[in-house]
């Protein structure tokens, strides 16, 4: 496989909407503040989240097994969308007339895995789009000309606290399709949910994937970050629904804090996008109680 093109300039990261060639059931999810719902209130479908761990993925000497990395992708696509296997999962998603932007994170110290990036452009290349018509890149969307054709996004990113919006989550790993992303970190990045209403955006993020192979759950500055704060927790999730997904992530780093503090320890920034992003956007679904989780592979240590 030639190496797809990738873009890298200088900035940050943001959210999406989901679509499907033949739609199944889809769903909700939660965050820091959890709303309940007022008894006798109407209960809509639950958003559909899948957690996929697997204790081998990480070598003793803190390498990555690409292969097994690979399967818990495919694994978990499998169970999102109910279907039989890998290649059927991946072909409800994606067609030979898309053209494809694979949206990472370039942080230096907690990247999107280079081999998790491989295995997406492989899948997607299964379902007969040409190879020219995908591209990986972060910081230099607005630039590259294959997200400037997209007609599908795949949001792909690491899990870890933010100084400016409490959690570095798929949601805002948008913010680079806004040429000035700087001015989304007002009140705490609160609306970053209408980065999903940008013309490059709206309506074309096909699957959400947040990495928790070793997130970051503590730290406090711009650019934080202490190897101590983060651990092997060996996962991966994944969901249609940027907003569940995000709220499933949130709640395994809060449950991490107790954990190491023995207490419960609020975050420097409150993570409030990601209930805003359901409660103003309808973006999807933020609140626990109205997200079906699916746990596949290793439970220990789960914390949620």
């Amino acid at each position: 496989m030639k190496k797809v093109a990738r873009v890298t300039l200088v900035g940050s990261a943001g959210l999406g909407v989901f679509c499907d060639k033949k739609p199944k059931a889809s769903g909700s999810a939660s965050q820091a503040k959890v709303k309940t719902p007022r008894s006798g209130t109407k209960q809509k479908h639950k958003a559909r989240v899948v957690l996929v761990r697997d204790k081998d993925v990480i070598s003793a000497d803190g390498s990555l097994n690409g292969e097994i990395l690979a399967k818990m992708v495919d694994e978990g696509l499998v169970r999102l969308l109910e279907e039989d296997d890998a290649t059927s999962a991946w072909g409800r998603l994606f067609g030979p007339q898309d053209t494809v932007g694979i949206k990472s994170n370039v942080w230096r110290f907690l990247p999107t895995p280079k081999e998790i990036e491989e295995h997406l452009v492989h899948s997607v290349q299964t379902t007969g789009v040409n190879e020219e018509r995908i591209a990986v890149d972060d910081r230099g969307v607005l630039e590259n000309p294959v997200f400037s054709r997209a007609t599908a996004l795949l949001n792909v990113r690491c899990s870890r606290t933010h100084h400016w919006s409490g959690v570095g989550s798929l949601i805002k790993n948008y913010i680079m399709f806004h040429p000035e992303p700087w001015t989304w970190h007002d009140d705490s990045c609160a609306k970053l949910a209408g980065l999903w209403n940008l013309p490059a955006v709206k309506g074309k993020t096909r699957l959400n994937i947040l990495v928790m192979l070793t997130p970051l759950f503590h730290g406090k500055g711009p650019h934080h970050f202490q190897a101590k704060y983060t651990w092997d927790y060996k996962g991966l999730v994944l969901s249609r629904d940027p907003v569940a997904a995000d709220s499933i992530g949130l709640s395994i780093l809060q449950a991490k804090r107790g954990e190491h503090f023995g207490k419960s320890q609020p975050l420097a920034t409150e993570p409030k996008h990601i209930q805003v992003a359901q409660d103003k956007f309808s973006l999807g679904t933020a609140d626990l109680d109205r997200i079906e989780l699916i746990k596949i592979g290793w439970k220990e240590g789960i914390l949620i």
